[in-house]
């Protein structure tokens, strides 16, 4: 057996006194874990003999399977948490100004952040390249926009990149998207030294384990970070009590790569197209605030089959980061030619990320892929004055992020942040999901929380955990504030809009604990 950091044989540990939620036993409110394992569910009375055994009160605390984020960029978000992250920024002056202070903070090395949106300030434009270099001082700064598909550098940095301006995406004002920011972004973490890099990586996932987060699912790539990178972030899961990671290489055709890293997918942030707020989504009619754009696809659809089948043959998933309809047709239509090929249902195994604007739900679900979505966005850019909106019109943006279509058409759904993006939050993945923007589009809570436990692990091709059940994994999270939902929450919580969600208060994972805010034992 293979033990995770903590973890001691013959430990049995006793869960009692609150609810546990379990489709193995109804109304139950005890637990009992022995090692890695879950032993036994049911009520109090029945516990039986507790000599030798640790007893844990839950003080009616609510017991669910952790969750998963099936959608995560792990140092980028450990950076935002431990450097500048401007999402606070109501202002382009705002974020000038916090700019400046870093710079001054800093002793001249290099400032990265994120997380700024041009859509919400009254300046309705990202900093240009000439006011970075006198907020920076001249320095070097790397600013990702929120959705981290554009970004805005200073001139320094711009020099330090051979080539930046002959690249896909370049402006002289500062502004970069496509080819540029990924290789301006790629030259921004590169300055950076391990100890900052391990730093932010274990912020991320102590963080996301105090969130009730068990396992989250890292999107890696040659444009998006670095093979150290998931190689160290790796290796931090495997030796320190946090989250598991489930790892994925973004990278067309690169199964060997992602062999060599332990990685379970060649693919998932495999950008076949952008986001809608920087206006590099992938569109089949133009976006509605620049007329004469669409978009673009960044591969070939024939590249996409290949890369299907060189997967498949590999024992490795495919993914794919479609959001505009262009992009998630592409797809689509590289299945349907791995379909042909194999003579079988091509995406079988494999994933789209996002899938945000599906036009035939019915043919997703032919694919067989699972849609790897993020509630998070309709609840951040959704609705009639929304970022959609404003890019799409109020007609086309109704179609985005259609849930319960979707889940009704037989489509899979796994839940994640995609953090930075969007913040980690899963119960306000949930509440996005129950309660989008449009209510036609809403799948209920149980649903909602299963594409954000359960399916997690089914997305990454694990289909015996995400579930509380004896002989199961002990991977759970205890939660306060729990306030019992509706007959149909089936014991799950009530998160409707304006209420205060759960606060986790114990986090494990496979019966070790990678949280605690004071649950103890005797």
């Amino acid at each position: 057996m293979l033990l995770r950091p903590g973890r001691l044989l013959g430990v049995r540990t006793l869960y009692h006194n609150g609810r546990i939620y379990s489709t193995a036993a109804r109304d139950a409110s005890a637990m009992l874990v022995e090692d890695a394992e879950v032993r036994w569910i049911g009520v109090d009375d029945d516990a039986g003999q507790r000599a030798g055994v640790t007893v844990v009160d839950l003080d009616q605390g609510l017991v669910t399977p952790a969750f998963v984020d099936a959608h995560t960029h792990a140092t980028s978000t450990g950076l935002a948490l431990t450097g500048l992250d401007l999402a606070g920024c109501h202002t382009l002056r705002a974020a000038l100004d916090a700019v400046e202070r870093a710079a001054r903070a800093g002793g001249g090395r290099p400032i990265l952040g994120a997380g700024w949106d041009e859509t919400a300030w009254p300046e309705q434009r990202p900093p240009s390249a000439a006011e970075l270099d006198r907020a920076a001082y001249g320095g070097s700064v790397y600013l990702a926009r929120v959705d981290v598909h554009a970004g805005v550098v200073s001139s320094a940095l711009a020099a330090a990149v051979t080539g930046l301006e002959r690249l896909a995406g370049y402006r002289d004002d500062g502004w970069l998207t496509r080819d540029a920011h990924d290789a301006a972004r790629t030259a921004a973490h590169a300055a950076l030294r391990p100890g900052q890099l391990r730093d932010a990586q274990r912020a991320a996932l102590g963080h996301a384990a105090s969130l009730g987060i068990g396992c989250v699912h890292e999107m890696a790539g040659p444009s998006i970070s670095s093979s150290e990178d998931l190689a160290g972030l790796l290796s931090l899961a495997r030796e320190e009590a946090v989250p598991e990671v489930v790892g994925y290489w973004g990278e067309l055709f690169g199964i060997e790569a992602a062999r060599e890293l332990g990685a379970v997918g060649a693919g998932g942030d495999l950008f076949c197209d952008g986001s809608l707020g920087s206006h590099t989504a992938a569109l089949h009619e133009p976006y509605a605030d620049r007329p004469d754009s669409c978009g673009s696809l960044r591969f070939e659809t024939a590249d996409l089959a290949e890369h299907i089948v060189r997967c498949s043959e590999a024992g490795l998933q495919a993914g794919f980061h479609a959001i505009g309809d262009a992009a998630v047709d592409q797809v689509l239509d590289a299945v349907e030619l791995v379909a042909a090929r194999l003579g079988r249902r091509g995406g079988v195994g494999h994933r789209i990320e996002h899938a945000e604007m599906v036009r035939n739900p019915h043919r997703l679900a032919a694919s067989g892929l699972l849609a790897s979505m993020q509630p998070a966005f309709d609840a951040s850019w959704g609705g009639p004055g929304g970022m959609y909106a404003t890019r799409l019109g109020t007609g086309r943006a109704r179609g985005l992020n259609r849930f319960a279509d979707l889940a009704a058409a037989g489509v899979d759904l796994a839940f994640g942040s995609d953090t930075p993006v969007t913040p980690l939050g899963p119960w306000a993945a949930v509440r996005a999901a129950a309660h989008p923007c449009d209510p036609g589009a809403a799948i209920s809570v149980p649903s909602a929380f299963t594409a954000h436990t359960q399916a997690g692990w089914r997305a990454a091709g694990r289909i015996d955990e995400g579930v509380l059940a004896p002989g199961g994994a002990a991977t759970f999270a205890v939660w306060r504030g729990a306030h019992p939902g509706t007959p149909t929450s089936m014991g799950l919580p009530d998160v409707s809009p304006g209420r205060e969600l759960p606060s986790c208060v114990h986090t494990v994972l496979r019966g070790v604990t990678i949280f605690d805010a004071g649950l103890r034992g005797d």
